[in-house]
């Protein structure tokens, strides 16, 4: 069965969230639970997951806020890797993003998360010379 790119759907929740837990992409202070919630609240077609058959083994969230696209959660089944999952989720949420007028896609690495930078930088992205700041206005826990 070929993989399909797709928006999340209910039932894929809990593996979406135990995928970003096993990636390494959840932190103590954000519930990924509510982060789901959010963005399936705003941009629903967005939220995206590779499935081979029932099981979901990548996932990407995207946003856009009408200047500049965001990607969020980027995950594949650890048992996956290198198998191009990341790229075709990416490059689909490229396509829909672009679809809605969205002239530049933004993401945020972890300083020291080589890996995830080289990947990146393999798929055409430029590290731009920012910092990013960031205030909780609505805290989690």
């Amino acid at each position: 069965m070929p993989l399909v790119i797709r928006p999340l759907g209910d039932p894929d929740v809990d593996a979406v969230v135990s995928l970003w837990h096993d990636a390494g992409l959840t932190r103590p202070w954000n519930d990924p639970h509510r982060d789901i919630a959010r963005a399936r609240a705003v941009w629903p077609d967005l939220l995206l997951v590779a499935a081979d058959g029932d099981r979901v083994v990548g996932s990407v969230m995207a946003g856009y806020d009408g200047h500049r696209g965001w990607l969020y959660y980027l995950a594949s089944a650890s048992d996956r890797r290198g198998e191009g999952i990341g790229r075709m989720l990416v490059a689909e949420a490229e396509r829909r993003l672009e679809a809605l007028g969205c002239p530049k896609v933004m993401l945020m690495v972890r300083e020291g998360n080589d890996a995830v930078a080289e990947f990146y930088d393999g798929i055409g992205y430029a590290r731009d010379a920012t910092s990013v700041l960031g205030k909780r206005l609505i805290p989690d826990d």
